[in-house]
């Protein structure tokens, strides 16, 4: 398929064999989305994007919005065009969205009135000229309800090689980085998911997870609208209707991670629902109790472990339903086109039993960074795509994460690199050095507690250092504990050791 204009355009299809079922429905709102009326729609977006934005091949469009059935069909009409979507994370401060709008140079910039303030408030030079409001008047909503534009089918221009989204990760480095993601990623990543977990035409499930996430786009989004199924979305996560709505909408599939499974089980609602329709859940992000699997399986739904990433898939491992009690802890085994190996520090395999690095080999691969090719050639070598994560393998071929090879933590499900965050402390005029380490949380499962050493004659309070951070970084990097220290403890290379810190009580 390499080098060929392939169809990536689902909707189309779907349209055609089956127009009047539903694809997308606003959970909120109830409006609903035939695939007839979604390919209307996007190609009614394409052809504005192109006459009136002049969006072509290789343009990148950012949008900064909340989950809206809409922005679903944005990213199908930026494809039709063969341009590339940017996904801007909205919990984040003007001050990060700036780096980002500045490091991907977007030909248009789409955008939620909500944000106005954001969007004003954003560094010199790293806004673009073109700039559309998401919603309300003269606006794209507004163009894709306007009947008298032309909705004319817009030739597919992409590859499968080509990107169709760039997703912005937190870099180790302090910057973050632009994962590319291709119109072939987004094909081998639904085919191993519906091989996987069994996708079926009938199938329903609610998405909740935001669109700045490769969880929103492609743990079920994408090989949905590929498979032909049901999508619900939902602005933001509330339990009680998340729960409600598996009864009313049938939900068949149900995807979350272990903290949201556990926020679902402790609601009134969570007794009162049939869930009947519910086949499984699936869990990713880190591992689940068993306490809780028991819970879920008390109620007769399964759960299935899974394992991915932003770079590679995201569906790269799954953990079938039968073994969620006997091998709890293990993400299972590499989906059906993955190659997996546990290699040391020189890419020797390891043994069973052995904990190495995860490195992994497949079609669903990203190209690169976007803008960063040292990251790139340090990340894939060989064809082999160097995760960080360390893993084991056990006698059966069930792979465990052990450890993450890199210091990020997960707050709450958002990945965190500490080095972003001491990048900003340490340019607070009192702090003469940082370090940031994730530490147990029962509601968020991980939080930052950073370890601050102060400029001599300096005093500093933790509402101080925090207050510093507030409105410089978003609330989930920013650290909820400060602690002061004389000096950190170091290895003999001089680098600190954050797994002394992590001990200090």
């Amino acid at each position: 398929m390499s080098g060929g204009m392939v169809r990536t355009d689902w909707l189309e299809r779907w349209a055609h064999y089956s127009p009047d079922a539903v694809a997308l429905k606003d959970g909120d709102t109830g409006e609903e989305y035939s695939y007839a009326r979604a390919r209307e729609a996007v190609d009614r977006a394409a052809r504005f994007l192109g006459d009136e934005f002049g969006v072509g091949a290789g343009d990148r469009v950012a949008v900064l919005s909340m989950n809206e059935v809409e922005y679903v069909l944005l990213l199908f009409a930026v494809q039709k065009l063969g341009a590339i979507l940017v996904p801007v994370n909205y919990r984040l401060t003007p001050r990060e969205i700036s780096y980002i709008l500045a490091d991907s140079s977007p030909a248009l910039l789409i955008h939620q009135r909500q944000y106005d303030e954001t969007v004003a408030a954003l560094e010199a030079g790293s806004r673009p000229e073109r700039v559309l409001q998401f919603d309300g008047p003269n606006s794209y909503l507004s163009r894709l309800a306007d009947a008298s534009l032309p909705a004319a089918p817009v030739p597919m221009g992409a590859r499968f090689e080509d990107p169709c989204m760039i997703l912005y990760t937190s870099g180790t480095s302090g910057a973050p980085k632009g994962a590319l993601i291709t119109h072939g990623m987004l094909f081998w990543n639904s085919v191993n998911t519906t091989l996987r977990l069994n996708l079926v035409q009938t199938d329903v499930t609610l998405t909740y997870t935001p669109l700045f996430h490769t969880g929103g786009w492609n743990v079920l989004t994408t090989p949905f609208l590929h498979r032909g199924a049901k999508l619900v979305f939902l602005k933001k996560f509330d339990a009680d209707r998340v729960l409600r709505l598996c009864d009313d909408e049938g939900v068949t599939i149900l995807f979350g991670l272990p903290t949201i499974m556990d926020m679902l089980a402790r609601s009134p609602e969570f007794e009162r629902v049939s869930l009947e329709t519910v086949r499984y859940a699936i869990v990713g992000g880190e591992p689940m109790s068993l306490g809780l699997i028991r819970t879920w399986q008390d109620r007769g739904i399964p759960i299935r472990q899974g394992y991915g990433l932003t770079e590679f898939g995201p569906n790269v491992f799954s953990l079938q339903e039968e073994h969620a009690e006997r091998k709890i802890g293990s993400i299972g085994f590499p989906n059906f086109y993955i190659d997996a190996r546990v290699v040391d520090d020189d890419g020797r395999d390891l043994p069973p039993g052995e904990v190495g690095e995860l490195v992994l080999r497949g079609p669903v691969c990203t190209p690169g960074y976007w803008n960063n090719p040292e990251a790139t050639a340090a990340t894939i070598v060989g064809g082999w795509f160097h995760t960080g994560d360390l893993v084991r393998r056990d006698e059966e071929g069930f792979f465990y994460v052990v450890d993450r090879k890199k210091d990020m933590y997960k707050s709450g499900g958002e990945n965190v690199y500490p080095a972003e965050v001491e990048q900003l402390l340490r340019t607070h005029p009192k702090i003469r050095d940082a370090a940031v380490v994730g530490v147990p949380d029962a509601k968020w499962g991980e939080v930052g507690r950073a370890f601050l050493v102060l400029e001599a004659g300096e005093s500093a309070t933790q509402e101080e250092i925090l207050g510093f951070c507030q409105g410089q970084l978003a609330r989930f990097k920013t650290p909820r504990q400060v602690t002061f220290v004389e000096e950190f403890p170091r290895g003999d290379s001089g680098k600190v050791l954050k797994r002394t810190l992590k001990e200090v009580s």
